[in-house]
């Protein structure tokens, strides 16, 4: 059932992903030939469906949510496009086709990944703009764009990729290293689904028990991906495997081993089907969401 979900969910961002993007003049075709190349290189959409799949369980429809979730993917490929640059981590295969500096150079991908961050908000503003008569309808666009945004910038995503960045090459402990991945990786997954939230009117209880949900899914997400690198196949990940390894970058796997690291994952998922107990059968999808994350790692 949820695989069924989910699948729904993707065909549905998929279907409006490029619709939503800003037109771009004709004389700088080559900057939307690059933004378009990422975005449509595939991908698990899983910020997007979170986003939409939270506007559902909350009441909403997530027909109306899907300008916020078109922004999410556009944010979460603008990060992909810069890590992969030269200057961090220096990838060539995303998706499992060329990154993108591979194909349009170094500056275009960075001014790509620009173009994209900036559509996010643009798409974001102008759906916002529709309800300016309808207060209560445009306070919950405003706290889905402002959760997005706090959570893409320097108190999440950001400021998880330069305490990444410091990170290399030096000790770090296991504190450090679960504020890099609550941030660098945690910190959207969380936005997107409290964004969903506010968006289809959940209300406190709800977005409380969703938080501490969002919060070890996501710690949990970027373990799987810390073993998955370990053990997993370029074909499945559409990257390539041993980068972390190669690049001398601190993981829970180098760090804790890859039994402990397998039994953290556990814990963290036990903890998000737990902080969804009370909702039952309505929590389907989130709850299976989890545990078939983990079990990619088995």
């Amino acid at each position: 059932m949820m695989k069924e979900n989910f699948d729904e969910y993707v065909e549905l961002v998929n279907e409006y992903l490029v619709d939503y993007l800003p037109r771009i003049d004709s004389k700088s075709s080559t900057l939307y030939d690059a933004m378009k190349y990422s975005l449509t290189a595939g991908g698990k959409r899983l910020r997007s469906v979170l986003l939409l799949a939270s506007c559902e369980f909350a009441g909403g429809k997530a027909q109306t949510a899907l300008p916020y979730a078109c922004a999410m993917e556009y944010i979460h490929t603008y990060s992909l496009i810069h890590d992969d640059l030269p200057c961090m981590d220096n990838d060539d295969l995303r998706r499992g086709r060329p990154t993108n500096h591979i194909v349009y150079g170094e500056g275009m991908a960075t001014l790509a990944g620009d173009g994209l961050l900036n559509s996010a908000f643009e798409v974001m503003n102008k759906d916002m703009l529709l309800y300016l008569d309808n207060l209560d309808e445009l306070k919950k666009r405003i706290n889905a764009s402002y959760t997005i945004s706090k959570g893409a910038g320097v108190r999440g995503m950001v400021a998880g990729q330069v305490s990444d960045i410091e990170a290399e090459n030096k000790p770090c402990s296991n504190e450090m290293l679960e504020y890099i991945h609550l941030n660098k990786t945690g910190a959207l997954i969380t936005a997107a689904i409290r964004a969903g939230l506010y968006l289809g009117g959940a209300d406190d209880e709800m977005m409380a028990d969703m938080t501490e949900y969002a919060e070890n899914l996501g710690l949990a997400y970027q373990i799987a991906d810390d073993i998955l690198d370990v053990i997993g196949s370029e074909e499945e990940l559409g990257k390539k495997t041993g980068a972390d390894q190669l690049m001398e970058k601190t993981t829970y796997v180098t760090l804790n081993g890859l039994e402990a690291s397998k039994a953290k994952l556990h814990e963290l998922t036990q903890n998000a089907v737990d902080a969804i107990a009370d909702y039952y059968d309505n929590a389907e999808f989130f709850r299976d969401l989890v545990l078939m994350l983990e079990t990619r790692t088995k």
